[in-house]
């Protein structure tokens, strides 16, 4: 069964402890979420478990098929339109030409962009539309494991939603598995089937909390609830600060 396995991991910069003995699985099917205050190593264990960057002491296990990165910031190439940004990996896959051109056009239309923006370059787009490019130059791959970095956190509240709809549709008919990092409880609390909270100096896991509510039926009074719950807990209030002074 493919899964994303993580043991014992621990990683320095330096002399400076970045993460302590980290240790998860994420199962074929799940969404699994990191969170915790800025600056508590959240992106480095994301960039390790997507072999980004080498394990220094533990391990990380990824049995999946194929996998994907989208990051915070889109990271388009300047010099090539939208179509060519989207049809890249699929290129480098060895799908041909035509092929990856057709399935390109045929996503960037699912993430809403139109058939006059296919010829722009990045510099002629807005950001959000720069960030409709960056999802689906990662899913037109059809990864099974999909690796986000804060990808919501720059967009408007409607981009947000409708980003989140395409993948929760994704994640419904088990197309897809997720790891990703926020700093955004309400945004864990929608996607999520677990979610770990990490404290800083040294990152290190603190809490999990599951959700066994299917992603589909998690409206906005379900995510406030649970939202004005988790907020309630010591754990979480200790490692964002939330005391009053």
């Amino acid at each position: 069964m493919e899964k994303l396995e993580v043991k014992k991991l621990n990683h320095h910069f330096g002399f400076t402890e970045i993460l302590r003995d980290i240790n998860f699985t994420l199962n074929k099917g799940e969404v699994l979420s990191i969170v915790g205050p800025s600056g508590g190593g959240k992106t480095t264990l994301l960039h390790l478990c997507a072999n980004l960057l080498d394990v220094e002491e533990g391990s990380v296990t990824n049995t999946f098929k194929s996998s994907a990165f989208a990051f915070q910031d889109a990271r388009l190439l300047p010099w090539k339109n939208v179509i060519d940004n989207i049809s890249l990996g699929l290129l480098a896959s060895g799908v041909g030409k035509k092929e990856a051109i057709s399935k390109s056009q045929e996503i960037a239309i699912k993430f809403g962009l139109e058939e006059s923006d296919f010829k722009k370059f990045p510099k002629d787009l807005s950001g959000g539309m720069r960030q409709r490019v960056s999802f689906a130059r990662a899913l037109v791959l059809k990864p099974s494991l999909l690796f986000l970095d804060e990808p919501f956190s720059a967009l408007d509240i409607g981009l947000k939603k409708e980003l989140q709809v395409i993948l929760v549709e994704m994640i419904s008919k088990k197309e897809i598995s997720i790891l990703f990092i926020t700093h955004d409880l309400m945004e864990a609390i929608r996607l999520s089937d677990e979610i770990l909270l990490l404290k800083a100096d040294p990152g290190h896991i603190v809490k999990k909390f599951t959700y066994d509510l299917a992603q589909k039926q998690r409206d906005d009074k379900y995510v406030y609830n649970e939202s004005a719950k988790i907020l309630q807990d010591e754990a979480i209030i200790n490692t964002f600060e939330l005391e009053l002074k």
